[in-house]
């Protein structure tokens, strides 16, 4: 790929913008959520690889336990300045293309994409890269904002040419989402929404409607401002070998069956013969 090819691919996200946006009283609503969430996900998923994919400044692999944990930046502008003194800082400092993945067939165990989809022109590629990375079994975990809510409507009514992040993406829904799985061959396998208050930009306005999360959560559940996927690589025609254990004791049992009153009866029997 050439200089120019990859500085106009890293160029088109916009995930610049969303980022900075992170930093406003909306933005850590949104972040706060996903936070939880991917905490609560990547903890019980396990292996040696994984990968996040965009906004490396947030450690949403922060509670998994895979020997290697990777952020990549997809834009310049996001790349860590300076010099960290973690091994996760030194790993954030990886400038990548998500359309060519520098990572080998098969070799990944987890990928996330926090809101990588929706910031790029071509999100379909994206997603069949990862599905080329994953191993047989591994996750790929999706965050975006979801069109059919408060947050939904608001993008809708905010014009392409002047809106700001987050109104600038591209929402995709989870009905599309989960054909492109079931397209690639991942299965989905569990997600939720969250944030439904409305998309107040005052802090103390998003404070007051705290309350509707619990009743957003119960009487309408798919209206929330954001939403978590994750999915599941399959591959058909492979199957787990696993120790055949209840053959195994039944042939035992089957060996060991002695009855000792019936055994001396017998050896009896045996020794008057031969005295006769």
């Amino acid at each position: 790929m050439t200089g120019n090819r990859f500085d106009e691919v890293v160029a088109d996200s916009g995930f610049g913008a969303f980022n900075a946006w992170l930093d406003t009283p909306q933005g850590q609503y949104v972040l706060n959520w996903e936070q939880a969430r991917y905490d609560h996900l990547v903890a019980d998923i396990f292996g040696f690889n994984a990968v996040q994919l965009g906004l490396p400044q947030h450690d949403f692999l922060r509670t998994n336990r895979m020997p290697f944990r990777l952020r990549c930046a997809t834009e310049q502008a996001l790349l860590p300045a300076g010099v960290g003194g973690s091994e996760a800082d030194a790993g954030a400092r990886l400038l990548i293309d998500p359309h060519f993945l520098p990572f080998a067939n098969a070799s990944i165990d987890l990928v996330i994409l926090p809101h990588l989809l929706e910031f790029h022109a071509s999100p379909h590629p994206i997603l069949r890269e990862v599905e080329r990375v994953l191993v047989p079994e591994g996750s790929v975990i999706v965050t975006g904002f979801n069109p059919f809510s408060l947050w939904g409507l608001r993008h809708r009514c905010t014009a392409a040419a002047t809106a700001r992040a987050p109104w600038h993406g591209r929402y995709l829904s989870v009905l599309r989402l989960r054909d492109w799985f079931t397209l690639l061959g991942l299965e989905s396998h569990q997600g939720g929404f969250g944030c439904y208050a409305p998309p107040f930009s005052q802090q103390n306005r998003l404070e007051r409607w705290r309350f509707i999360e619990l009743a957003g959560n119960r009487w309408w559940p798919y209206g929330g401002a954001l939403y978590i996927m994750q999915a599941i690589k399959r591959v058909h025609g492979m199957r787990l070998i696993q120790p055949k254990w209840h053959e195994r004791m039944a042939r035992a049992k089957a060996v060991a069956t002695v009855k000792p009153a019936r055994t001396r009866a017998r050896m009896k029997n045996m020794t008057n013969k031969e005295e006769a």
